[in-house]
């Protein structure tokens, strides 16, 4: 048997185990022949400009949910997706997650735009259910309530970490002189105060700032006033084919300076539209697509054979995988199966088995005062090269080798 195979078979069966268990630990056993689904909500960009990462993201919750109905769901129950189109819209994402809501889901997995999030996170909050966001980056969406009283948990590199860790990176490779580039999205918006907040804490600041709307065709003018600014690296923040105009940009204008950011300089958006544009840009990354490891071996060929293709964003198909086995093991430690929003959402901030994920080894990742997933040591600076993402270091990527557990 493949490696690959070993991992997944033992994946599952670890799931089949947990199920097991709790069925027998809790008094009403009968539950064992229910076959009621567990309706699971899912929402984002599935079409649109935001669809090269909402699709991966969604994709990637596909397949866990798979594999845990191969081995009979929850106590017996498979898992039924409800997926709803932000398609990037904040409008759009307030009705669609009033339409799950609506449809009593047990919990819901999603949002890749964070000034969509941001616009209905209220609604999971009053209803009591449980969102798990395994895209949006945006800061403030896992400190928008007091962390003992939130529903919002995140499987993903907040922009409060992924900030400083490339300022650092700036900072290290002697760049003084920063151009920041941010959208005027809820994104942007979050991210433009993060970089600037890590900027001061290294006693600098930005040498020029340009803030644009997304759909922007052209920053020529932009580019131009940067380069007179005398920025010797431009940090954008921004979702994807915008980040391309300003690789396109600099590049018509002869301007060689690299271009840094979060994660969004993975998307194809940029890659494809950047092309050799986009080489050398560096970005954060919670996961490289790169068989490191049995797990990531075992999702990287399950994701290939059930959609025929490689993830666009491996970052996003792999972080919503894990975050719907997180989801799972929360419903299993529930000893009485009574799957209310409060009783995931203690299970979640506690009660779960330590989960062996694609991105982490999930012990404890959340709880009542922490509602973010991924800590800092689990990030590495990924570089764009030959129109993919690879380690910026060959040191990260022996240690790429060693799962970060969280810290």
């Amino acid at each position: 048997m493949q490696p690959a195979a070993r991992v997944r078979l033992w994946r599952v069966a670890l799931v089949a185990a947990g199920a097991a268990f709790a069925l027998g630990s809790a008094p009403w056993a009968q539950a064992q022949g229910s076959h009621v689904p567990v309706r699971i909500g899912v929402i984002g960009p599935f079409t649109g400009a935001s669809a090269d990462f909402g699709v991966p993201m969604l994709n990637g919750i596909k397949l866990a949910v798979d594999e845990i109905n191969a081995v009979g769901g929850y106590m017996g129950r498979p898992m039924e997706l409800v997926v709803k189109d932000d398609t990037a819209d904040p409008a759009r994402g307030r009705q669609a997650a009033q339409e799950l809501l609506s449809e009593k889901v047990t919990a819901v997995l999603g949002f890749c735009n964070s000034g969509v999030a941001l616009k209905s996170l209220d609604l999971f909050q009053q209803a009591k259910t449980p969102l798990i966001v395994p895209c949006a980056t945006g800061s403030a969406i896992t400190s928008t309530y007091p962390a003992p009283e939130s529903y919002i948990f995140r499987v993903q590199g907040r922009d409060a970490l992924q900030a400083p860790m490339m300022v650092d990176e700036v900072v290290k490779r002697g760049w003084d002189k920063v151009a920041i580039f941010a959208d005027t999205t809820g994104y942007g918006d979050g991210g433009y105060k993060d970089v600037v907040e890590a900027l001061a804490a290294k006693n600098l600041k930005p040498v020029h700032v340009a803030r644009f709307p997304v759909g922007v065709k052209d920053l020529t003018a932009e580019l131009s006033a940067a380069r007179n600014a005398g920025a010797n690296v431009i940090y954008s923040y921004t979702v994807g084919p915008e980040n391309a105009v300003i690789a396109n940009g600099k590049k018509a204008l002869g301007w060689k300076v690299s271009q840094v950011g979060p994660w969004t300089l993975s998307f194809p958006f940029f890659l494809d539209g950047a092309k050799d544009a986009a080489e050398g840009a560096l970005t954060v990354q919670t996961f490289v697509a790169e068989p490191s490891n049995e797990r990531r071996a075992s999702f990287l060929s399950g994701y290939s054979r059930k959609f025929q293709r490689k993830p666009a964003v491996p970052m996003a198909a792999a972080n919503a995988y894990d975050a719907t086995y997180l989801l799972m093991y929360s419903f299993l430690g529930i000893r009485d199966g009574n799957l209310t929003g409060q009783a995931i959402k203690e299970s979640l901030e506690g009660k779960m088995k330590t989960y062996y994920g694609v991105v982490t080894t999930y012990d404890h990742p959340f709880s009542a005062s922490d509602k973010d997933a991924i800590t800092r040591n689990m990030l590495v600076v990924g570089m764009v090269k030959n129109g993919a993402i690879t380690f910026a270091y060959p040191e990260d990527a022996k240690r790429n080798l060693i799962v970060q557990r969280k810290q």
